[in-house]
């Protein structure tokens, strides 16, 4: 394989633990190494092996205890779902350097129409970039309505260090429900393209969270490097 089409460096770690996982090298119960070690051992940011955990953590092969570390819980017993680009948007950690822009704006019509909201409506976007190897690697914006992002973080500009999802559950007792999520082939908006250092075709997101009662709660946007992302699932066939 092209290292032009390599899997998202998070992916390469993830897969690299699914390993020592089932080979017994990390049994359950056992610790894994700490998010400092893992960022040595494989040379990434912390962001990285952050996602990467998140992600083995939603898909069932770990379980995070927060101040303690990551814990083996072994193989699911079915197949991981795919992994979910807008959810992950909304489980990455946050640093400093990721996040570019957290501003009051009018609601553009098609984030409007999401939300349920008149166009224009004042709305919260937080823009943040990803960087994988030093190259900007997503462009994504939330955008939150105000009753939402009222009593949080979320209208900072400091990172929000467990993710957007875990802020809005433990300050406010916010959960998601479900995303609806549509992802598209398209070349980048202009602002993107600057960002993102490159005008080539983007994998575009865009989710819709809701609670369950079927609230917005909000609306993330994400620009993906077509030559640094690929989509991969698993399913049984009957």
């Amino acid at each position: 394989m092209s290292m032009d089409f390599a899997p998202p460096k998070y992916a390469q770690v993830m897969k690299a633990i699914q390993q020592r996982i089932e080979a017994g090298e990390y049994a359950p119960g056992d610790m894994l190494p700490s998010e400092t070690q893992l960022v040595r051992e494989f040379a990434v940011g912390r962001t990285t092996v952050v996602r990467a955990l998140q992600t083995l953590a939603m898909q069932g092969w770990i379980e995070r205890e927060h101040g303690r570390g990551s814990f083996v819980k072994g193989r699911p017993d079915s197949p991981p779902d795919r992994v979910r680009p807008g959810l992950a948007v909304a489980e990455q950690a946050e640093s400093t350097e990721s996040v570019t822009e957290v501003e009051r704006v009018a609601a553009p019509r098609h984030i409007a129409r999401l939300l349920g909201v008149a166009e224009r409506t004042p709305v919260i976007a937080r823009r943040r970039v990803a960087k994988q190897g030093g190259r900007p690697s997503a462009v994504e914006t939330l955008w939150f309505p105000l009753e939402v992002a009222l009593g949080t973080d979320v209208d900072k500009p400091g990172p929000l260090r467990h993710g957007v999802r875990q802020h809005l559950q433990a300050v406010k007792h916010l959960r998601f429900d479900h995303v609806t999520e549509r992802l598209t082939a398209r070349n980048p908006t202009k602002e993107e393209a600057e960002l993102l250092g490159s005008p080539k075709p983007v994998l575009g997101v865009l989710a819709t969270v809701h609670d369950a009662a079927g609230s917005v709660l909000l609306v993330m946007s994400a620009a993906l490097p077509g030559d640094l992302h690929e989509l991969q699932d698993v399913y049984q066939v009957s």
